[in-house]
């Protein structure tokens, strides 16, 4: 899929990881002499340069038209994270922060990802993200209804994430404890562990038939179930630091800037492409590796979290494609261990029936 990395001498391979070790670190492109000063490349200036002119060819390497030096290519970049890359050796002070997340107090299922995330983007210096999946698929299971006045009543909706959701409706026409009632049996026979985007018209026809009379009210009640149920399903992202994408050159072009800052703001697609990944694995998505056309030319980073087997939410980060992929992984990989032991340890957050949502 990703090239022949593997049919690489292992000259090849020493000089292309140095050459995106240095571009990561320094930011530009890495150029012959600038390896010969690397006492771990015993090599000729001569020997150098043809191997980065094969590297070039072969795609591992790009030449930028305003310097003789070579940067990684999307095809370097993935051979790296796959093959070359070295396990980074968090520092004490690093891993005091990792542990210091075990001792926190916060219950709260969102609450534990969010502080997780601000810890990631402080540690890594990128944008960091957190994300509440998507349910697998939103149906309301339960409805019931309190009468308020003879105008008003809340409609409560319990869904199979177990989350009760409760709307207080507002009619033109005088109601009573009895039409409510009549109410919430009806939507409980018609619409109740039905997928909202399968309610039928001859459903909501007998909704209103049975409820003569009081017919005015059930339209506006069905759309209020609807934009719930999408309401449950969105999911929610959480972008922390977004200021560190000013800090890389990368993202001098103001123009994309904003548009990749808009993507971030607006989650829906931040939101399907986690919910659309491998779980328990980290994804690496490299330049257009991305199904997003704005995220082209950066890397996100990121790892679904479960608990008891269930997917309790995402924390990634987002950065250029030159993102220092080894201190990255190893600190999700370190981050999300230490968010599932607080979920072992803190049974009583993990959503189940009774008091949560179960996220997919």
């Amino acid at each position: 899929m990703y090239g022949k990395g593997d049919g690489l001498s292992e000259r090849k391979k020493k000089i292309l990881r140095a050459i995106i070790d240095a571009h990561i670190d320094r930011g530009e492109p890495v150029g012959s002499k600038y390896l010969t000063q690397n006492n771990d490349i015993a090599f000729s200036s001569a020997t150098i340069r043809n191997e980065m002119a094969e590297l070039e060819e072969l795609g591992y390497l790009e030449q930028p038209h305003t310097s003789a030096g070579r940067i990684p290519s999307e095809l370097g970049y993935r051979f790296y994270v796959d093959s070359l890359m070295e396990r980074y050796r968090l520092t004490r002070d690093e891993l005091d922060q990792l542990d210091a997340l075990k001792s926190s107090k916060e219950a709260e299922l969102d609450r534990i990802i969010e502080q997780a995330g601000r810890l990631f983007s402080s540690i890594t210096n990128y944008t960091a993200i957190t994300v509440k999946p998507r349910p697998v698929q939103v149906v309301i299971t339960n409805f019931n209804t309190v009468f308020v006045d003879s105008h008003s009543f809340v409609l409560v909706m319990v869904s199979n994430t177990g989350v009760a959701n409760t709307k207080l409706i507002k009619t033109s026409v005088e109601i009573n404890v009895n039409v409510t009632d009549r109410l919430s049996q009806l939507l409980n026979t018609h619409v109740a562990g039905i997928k909202i985007d399968e309610l039928s018209y001859s459903s909501i026809l007998e909704i209103q038939k049975c409820m003569f009379g009081y017919e005015a009210i059930v339209e506006p009640i069905i759309k209020c179930i609807y934009d719930t149920v999408k309401e449950i399903d969105r999911g929610d992202v959480k972008v922390e630091q977004v200021n560190r994408l000013l800090e890389f050159p990368e993202y001098s072009n103001r123009s994309e800037l904003r548009s990749l800052i808009g993507m971030l703001e607006q989650k829906e697609d931040i939101i399907d492409l986690i919910s659309n990944s491998q779980k328990d694995i980290i994804n690496i998505l490299i330049g257009k590796e991305n199904s997003v056309d704005i995220m082209s030319n950066s890397t996100i980073i990121f790892k679904t979290i479960t608990a008891n087997d269930k997917v309790v939410g995402a924390i990634g980060v987002i950065g250029p494609r030159r993102m220092d992929y080894s201190k990255v992984v190893t600190t999700l990989d370190l981050l999300s261990e230490n968010i599932r032991g607080m979920f072992d340890i803190n049974q009583n957050s993990l959503p189940d029936g009774k008091n949560g949502g179960e996220n997919g």
